[in-house]
């Protein structure tokens, strides 16, 4: 067994759906200003950005010393309309990822763990890191959510402050 924390990274999904417990569906797809994303493209991306990371693991893992690919968070978010689907789609989809995943984290050896590439930037990462970033990922996105709600939550409270005509 490795010395990885498997465990955050399946939590992970638990703590999104925490975020989103409770929260209407306008104010998962609200946005605070057009190039501002959403609670939904926020999900959207963290499945997005957990392919990348799944491919960029496999791709080490059968050392085709390819160098890593980038994504444009951006486009992806906005090419497949990601305001448009739904949260728990999204999540369910997230859920799946992560449990395939873990089942292959679970397998690897250190020696596995330790196999590197070269990202985009020109760094080298190991599978190890990958994963424990893709986790620290997450928890920064987790703190956006709670941002988008806030401001959901004071556009609201503005708007019942204003004197009605």
């Amino acid at each position: 067994m490795s010395n990885i924390d498997i465990q955050a990274y399946l939590d992970t999904h638990r703590l999104l759906v925490q975020a989103v417990d409770g929260v209407s569906e306008e104010e998962l797809k609200w946005k605070e200003s057009p190039v501002k994303w959403s609670v939904t493209e926020v999900l959207a991306h963290l499945i997005d950005h957990n392919i990348v990371v799944s491919f960029r693991i496999r791709d080490i893992l059968a050392d085709t010393k390819a160098q890593l690919p980038a994504f444009e968070q951006d486009k992806w978010v906005a090419g497949q309309r990601a305001n448009e689907s739904s949260a728990d789609n999204i999540l369910d989809a997230f859920q799946a990822l992560l449990s395939y995943n873990g089942l292959l984290f679970g397998r690897l050896t250190d020696a596995e763990l330790d196999k590197s590439g070269i990202n985009i930037k020109g760094e080298t990462v190991r599978v190890r890191d990958i994963i424990a970033g893709f986790t620290k990922h997450v928890n920064t996105h987790l703190a956006q959510i709670e941002r988008i709600k806030q401001a959901y939550g004071n556009q609201l409270a503005s708007a019942a402050a204003e004197p009605q005509q």
